[in-house]
């Protein structure tokens, strides 16, 4: 923890020569408020500081609603305030003609540099999730029994089919003809299977075959079909339910993930892909949702920060209040696709302390049909309550004009300044709850996928996300802390570069590279080392580390290797020795040696 305290200061006394001010008194307050509030004062209070900073930013002036917990001299508070000074008018509380952007930028890099380190929460605040978990799957129940309103629902059915109707029919058609290709992905599943053993799987649903017959997607093929005889088909109330797990996000709060069984994460990948190659292919929808391109939200952040004619909302909880009922309508004009869709959902979820439970969301993050779905549920709200506020036909043509403004990643979205209100107003009628803390409007700062902007200027900060390195077996902190180091170092940051490079040469050797090499290396503008060629190839070489990753013996053969032969999407070769090794990493060291610094 110490180390991060002075991290803090070296990066502090950077920013301070680049505003021509100091901050010796903030240290003071850093240092000794860690002392007394531990770790909780970096990864928590600090965050709750920029967060209400950015609020300042958006809403024009500073309260003493904001910045709880620190003291105030006249309108501003004391702690950073020389940074403050250049943003806001002390006496005032209000936001200057022409606020410093170095200033802005160093309070949000002081505040938020260790927002999302990734440290275990306390078990309180894992049960604290766990129970906000159950209480958002009662309020959803309670909504899509009575709660929606009936215009509202018949509304979001007429732009729905007006939406994805004409772009899914294709993916229906693939249904009905049983031409997806199931994918297995990488991650853990509900039934622990992993790797290769995937291809083994001998469990189905009758759900599932209804629609998506096991012969066509778990044989190499029908010759085969005598295999089904060790398959288990499971009645719906004897299915694995998805299991539900916390993972690490910031020490506030974990992320709420669930684990879907192999069966079902299968098959919602076969799902899923010709679904986001169908949106992503058309015309209209292809520039309104994004599923792999961040950059054309950033791009529209940007401007909206500049000209103010677009604002970023971002959704608490999204994916947990996406109903099941609003899926099922979205998807009823396509009937095969709907059937799928359902077929391949868990009905039920795990959630320790509570047990199995049903639910009554679509899925968790963690379903491999939850990212695309969840994105045409937002569109397809935004898209209603914008065609409401310009009297508009809910028809796909009225959506052409709004190509340019309207983009949807995830819980990420882009709407016009002027639509805001109506299009926040539908999202709470339809279950979901806006962040305000991460939503911006009506100032000049605007914050999406990842990327945070003031007035055109790119104000994002560089963060720390893992404690820093004490010996060389700390792989997953070392390569944190170059990837780190090199970011401060495009960034401009250079006055803690001298520290952080002898403390990761305390571990490995640190010579300069290219952000091409596949060493760890040092970015500099003063090029990339070279201590001989390379035998083969001429390229410059030096002696460097890099990461293996030791993945886990996992052999499969015969029918099973020869599905996962047939089920390979890319054209490229697959992987040396993938039938004797597969899945994610057990572990991954270090390793000195020679290579290409270019």
């Amino acid at each position: 923890m110490k180390s991060l305290t002075f991290l803090w200061r070296n990066v502090a006394d950077d920013l301070a020569a680049w505003c021509s001010t100091s901050t010796s008194r903030d240290w003071l307050t850093v240092s000794a408020r860690v002392e007394s509030e531990g770790l909780s004062f970096l990864t928590i209070t600090l965050p709750n500081f920029g967060k209400d900073f950015e609020r300042g930013l958006d809403q024009g002036y500073v309260d003493h609603g904001l910045f709880t917990g620190f003291q105030f001299t006249r309108g501003l508070p004391r702690f950073l305030g020389g940074f403050l000074d250049l943003v806001f008018d002390r006496g005032s509380g209000l936001l200057l003609d022409e606020p410093s952007i170095d200033a802005i930028f160093a309070v949000r890099q002081l505040t938020l540099m260790f927002g999302k380190l990734e440290l275990p929460c306390s078990e309180s605040r894992v049960a604290k999730a766990m129970q906000n978990y159950i209480e958002c799957e009662q309020e959803l129940g309670a909504l899509a029994s009575k709660g929606f309103n009936n215009e509202d629902l018949e509304d979001f059915r007429t732009m729905a089919n007006a939406l994805w109707l004409e772009p899914l029919c294709e993916v229906d058609r693939m249904v009905y003809d049983h031409e997806l290709i199931p994918k297995h992905g990488p991650g853990a599943t509900a039934d622990r299977l992993r790797g290769n053993a995937k291809f083994t799987q001998n469990q189905w649903t009758y759900r599932m075959e209804q629609i998506l017959p096991v012969g066509e997607y778990l044989l190499p093929s029908w010759r085969h079909y005598r295999l089904l005889e060790h398959v288990e088909f499971l009645e719906p109330g004897a299915e694995s339910p998805t299991r539900v797990i916390s993972v690490p996000k910031t020490l506030k709060t974990p992320r709420i993930i669930a684990i879907e069984p192999t069966c079902m994460q299968y098959m919602q990948q076969a799902l899923s892909i010709p679904i986001v190659d169908a949106i992503s292919k058309d015309d209209i929808l292809g520039r309104m949702v994004g599923f792999d391109n961040q950059l054309p939200n950033q791009e529209l952040a940007r401007r909206g920060s500049r000209e103010g004619d677009l604002a970023t909302l971002d959704l608490s909880e999204a994916s947990d209040r996406v109903s099941n009922l609003l899926v099922e309508i979205m998807f009823s004009r396509l009937p095969h696709l709907a059937a799928a869709v359902q077929a391949t959902r868990s009905l039920r979820a795990d959630v320790p302390g509570y047990g199995v439970i049903p639910l009554s969301k679509f899925a968790s993050m963690g379903s491999g049909l939850c990212f695309p779905v969840e994105a045409m549920v937002f569109t397809t709200i935004l898209s209603i309550a914008i065609c409401r506020d310009l009297n508009l036909p809910l028809r796909r043509a009225s959506l052409r004009r709004l190509r340019s403004k309207v983009r949807v990643y995830g819980d990420d979205i882009v709407v016009p300044v002027e639509h805001v209100q109506s299009v926040v107003e539908l999202l709470e009628a339809f279950g979901f709850k806006v962040n305000s803390s991460k939503s911006f409007w009506t100032g000049k700062f605007r914050e999406s996928c990842g990327k945070e902007y003031f007035n055109g200027q790119d104000v994002s900060i560089v963060k720390v996300r893992q404690v820093l390195p004490t010996q060389r077996t700390d792989v997953k902190e070392i390569v944190s802390l170059v990837s780190f180091r090199n970011q401060l170092y495009e960034r401009g940051i250079w006055g803690p570069l001298n520290k952080l490079d002898q403390l990761v040469e305390r571990f490995i050797p640190f010579p300069n590279t290219l952000p091409t090499s596949p060493l760890l290396g040092r970015r500099t503008y003063l090029g990339f080392d070279q201590d001989r060629l390379g035998k083969h190839l001429h390229e410059p070489q030096v002696k460097g580390a890099r990461t293996k990753a030791v993945i886990p013996h996992n052999g499969i053969d015969d029918l099973p290797a020869l599905l996962k032969v047939f089920l390979k999407r890319s054209q490229d070769p697959l992987e040396e020795g993938h039938l004797e090794r597969s899945g994610r990493p057990k572990s991954v060291c270090i390793k000195i040696g020679w290579g290409s610094s270019i």
